[in-house]
């Protein structure tokens, strides 16, 4: 028995019984959706929402995932491990060799692998010598030029040590560019002592320099390098009340190293600091 059609027949207007020979107009297409047809049609509908959904939401996922990604793609270098030139928190006298003609020293060379300036072949190699319990300090990302070389207009922290009970010690690169309009200048082209520490005295200090603070200063020849040394008296200074400073320029960096002490420091190792700025060399 057929099923009960879901459109109407449309009855043809001229009824007829003629035979096959018989003109008669044609009759409009039937149009006949079956129960079950209808049915079908309705499940397509739903498993093509269902999938089109699920497509959605995996593309979604994989989006948020590759944005999570990215994202920690950006913050990963930031938490890596420090670069080789960061401190080791370890006594010097653990992995520095023991000076030979003082076995209370060792001797620290700075290498390419030390600090950026080096490796930029901004800075030539230092050398000074230091006591084994002291310790290299961290520098933070701004202060040790990483971010500015080969071409940094402003000073910078090369490495620095500390030993609470004797004081610090650190070496401070500033381009030759920001004294003098010469390229490769000596020292003594850049201009006495004094005017050279009015330029570089709030390096030592950490804040001010008042010319009143310097209570010596004297000029060193080592084979063709010129160095000029000072004594401070610096109460207000933050690196400390007491400050010696030696300073020398080599291709385009000025190079100071600083040694710093409060007073309860000073007392005990006055002798030890001076050693320290004595030994230095570039």
């Amino acid at each position: 028995m057929a099923t009960t059609s879901t459109v109407p027949r449309f009855p043809s207007p001229i009824s007829s019984t003629s035979t096959s020979t018989s003109t008669s107009t044609p009759k409009p297409p039937q149009l006949h959706f079956k129960a079950h047809n209808a049915a079908s049609f309705s499940q397509q509908i739903s498993q093509n929402s269902l999938t089109l959904t699920l497509t959605l939401t995996l593309r979604r996922e994989v989006l948020l995932k590759g944005l999570a990604a990215a994202a920690a793609g950006a913050v990963l270098p930031l938490l890596k491990a420090p670069p080789s030139f960061a401190a080791k928190e370890v006594e010097v006298g653990s992995y520095l060799p023991t000076l030979p003609s003082d076995p209370s020293f060792v001797l620290f060379k700075a290498s390419p692998k030390d600090t950026p300036a080096l490796r930029a072949g901004n800075v030539q190699p230092y050398q000074f010598i230091l006591p084994p319990t002291w310790k290299q300090l961290r520098i933070a990302n701004i202060l040790s030029g990483n971010y500015c070389q080969p071409k940094c207009a402003e000073p910078w922290v090369e490495v620095k040590f500390e030993d609470e009970k004797q004081g610090k010690v650190q070496v401070v690169a500033s381009p030759l560019i920001r004294l003098t309009n010469k390229p490769n200048s000596s020292i003594e082209e850049i201009g006495s002592p004094e005017k050279l520490i009015a330029s570089l005295g709030p390096f030592v200090t950490g804040n001010t320099y008042d010319p009143d603070e310097l209570l010596e200063t004297s000029v060193e020849k080592l084979g063709d390098q010129t160095y000029y040394k000072y004594v401070l008296e610096t109460p207000f200074a933050l690196t400390g009340s007491h400050n010696l400073a030696k300073a020398t320029a080599k291709g385009n960096t000025v190079i100071l190293f600083v040694a710093s002490a409060n007073d309860k420091q000073w007392k005990a190792s006055e002798k030890t600091l001076k050693a320290m700025l004595d030994s230095f060399q570039v």
